[in-house]
C-alpha cells in the first residue's frame, strides 16, 4: 500500500501488473524468445535491417518470422541497423563518373576481359577491417585483394589495382579489359583512375544506388563472410592476415563453384586452356 502511494498508482492495477510479470502470456514468452535470437543476429550483422534479419533467421535457423513482426520486435527492443551512410561531399571535390559498359553481360570469354571490384567490411576482435577484392568474371577467381584495419583506407584499392595491372601486363595481351566498380569515393577519384592511363583498361561503373549493376560482387561479399565466420571460424583465429591469405587460396584452388560446373576457379581456367 505504501509503495503504491509513493508511485501514485492504483493498488489493484499494480497487483495485476505484478501478476502479469509472474504469469506471462504465451505470446509474451514467444516474443522474448524471438527477441533474444533477433538481438544475437543484429549484434553480428549490425548493418542489416529487419527484412534481412527475417530472411537470415529462416535460412540459418529455420525460424519463420514475418518481416513486419521482426520490425515490431526491433522497434520494441530499440534495435536499429547501423548501415554506413553516404558521406557528404564538398561541392568542389572532384568526382569522376563512367558509363556502365557491362550492362548485365558478365559472360567473359577469356581471362582478364572483365574485372569487378568491391570492398566488404567486417569486425574481428573489436577491430573494423575492410577487404578490397578484384575478381575475374571469366572464372570467378580473386586475382587481387588487400586488407586494412584503417577505415576508408584508399591504399587497399590502389595497391589491389596495381597488382591487377601487373598481372595483365604479364599476359602481354592486346585485349581491352573492363574494370567494373560502384561509384565509391576512391573508385571515382582522379588518383585511382590515373592508374589506368598506361594500360588498355576501361573503367565501367554501376549506376548510383544500384547494387544490382554489380551482382557478382554483391553476392560473393555476402556468402564469403558467412564462410569465413561460420565455416572457418574467423572470430577465433590468431592471425587475421594469414587467415585471409589461406581463405583466398582455398577460394581459388579448392572451393567448387556452381557457376563453374562445380569446378574450382583454378581448375576451370586450366580446363579452358589458359
Amino acid at each position: 500500500k505504501f509503495l503504491c502511494s509513493i508511485m501514485d498508482v492504483n493498488r489493484s492495477g499494480y497487483y495485476k501488473w505484478k501478476n502479469r510479470q509472474i504469469n506471462k502470456p504465451e505470446w509474451v514468452k514467444r516474443r522474448e524468445s524471438n527477441l533474444k535470437i533477433i538481438q544475437e543476429v543484429h549484434n553480428k550483422h549490425k548493418t542489416h535491417g529487419y527484412r534481412w534479419i527475417s530472411a537470415y533467421l529462416k535460412q540459418k535457423y529455420g525460424l519463420i518470422l514475418k518481416p513486419n513482426y521482426v520490425h515490431v520486435c526491433c522497434k520494441y527492443a530499440g534495435i536499429k541497423s547501423q548501415a554506413p551512410r553516404i558521406k557528404w561531399r564538398r561541392p568542389k571535390e572532384e568526382k569522376l563518373e563512367f558509363p556502365n559498359l557491362v550492362c548485365g553481360n558478365w559472360n567473359a570469354s577469356k581471362p582478364y576481359e572483365i574485372i569487378v571490384s568491391d570492398m566488404t567490411m567486417f569486425w574481428y576482435k573489436g577491430i573494423h577491417y575492410e577487404l578490397t577484392l578484384y575478381l575475374d568474371t571469366f572464372n570467378n577467381e580473386i586475382v587481387s585483394y588487400r586488407l586494412s584495419s584503417r577505415e576508408g583506407d584508399p591504399r587497399t584499392y590502389h595497391d589491389g589495382l596495381k597488382e591487377v595491372i601487373k598481372l595483365i601486363k604479364k599476359e602481354q595481351t592486346d585485349q581491352v579489359t573492363i574494370l567494373h566498380t560502384d561509384q565509391g569515393s576512391v573508385y571515382s577519384s582522379r588518383s585511382y583512375n590515373e592508374l589506368l592511363t598506361n594500360i588498355n583498361m576501361k573503367h565501367s561503373m554501376s549506376r548510383a544506388g544500384t547494387p544490382t549493376d554489380n551482382p557478382i560482387m554483391e553476392s560473393i561479399n555476402g556468402w564469403m563472410k558467412d564462410e569465413m565466420f561460420y565455416d572457418f571460424d574467423l572470430k577465433h583465429c590468431d592471425d587475421i592476415n594469414k587467415f585471409i591469405k589461406a581463405y583466398i587460396h582455398w577460394f581459388n584452388h579448392e572451393r567448387p563453384a556452381y557457376a563453374l560446373q562445380y569446378k574450382t576457379p583454378h581448375l576451370y581456367k586450366h580446363d579452358m586452356g589458359y
